[in-house]
């Protein structure tokens, strides 16, 4: 029985790394988000990708981290919502510390992507 428990236990602590620091919202939601202009959206895919096709509203991170602070409301309550290309990729990491770091407190990953994103069959739009 002790191994059993120890085994999972083992596992929940595996899971539990894999599943990330920032919590998840679904596509759905954060359309929703978008629409009720209660997120700000963090693109992390890099410029080329940004101008080819991203979430509405997304902040091209390229162009932004180093003013990112400027960009950001001064509300630290307010939806931070970082992604980069799908599932497996974790540059999303980057603008999520980051927010993280400037103090705020409800930041999370699209892990769907924008490969996600598109397959749900939501608009992106191009930037420039």
């Amino acid at each position: 029985m002790k191994k059993i428990l120890a085994l999972l236990l083992s596992l929940f602590a595996v899971a539990n790394v894999f599943a990330g620091e920032f919590p998840d919202i679904s596509v759905a939601d954060l359309k929703k988000a978008i629409a009720d202009k209660k997120a700000v959206v963090i693109d992390v895919n890099g410029s080329d990708s940004w101008k080819a096709g991203h979430v509405p509203t997304a902040l091209d991170f390229d162009t932004v981290k180093e003013s990112l602070k400027d960009k950001l409301p001064a509300d630290k309550k307010t939806l931070i919502v970082a992604y980069c290309g799908g599932p497996r990729c974790n540059a999303y990491t980057a603008a999520a510390n980051a927010a993280k770091e400037l103090g705020y407190t409800n930041v999370k990953h699209l892990s769907a992507g924008i490969s996600g994103w598109k397959a749900a069959n939501e608009k992106t739009e191009a930037g420039k």
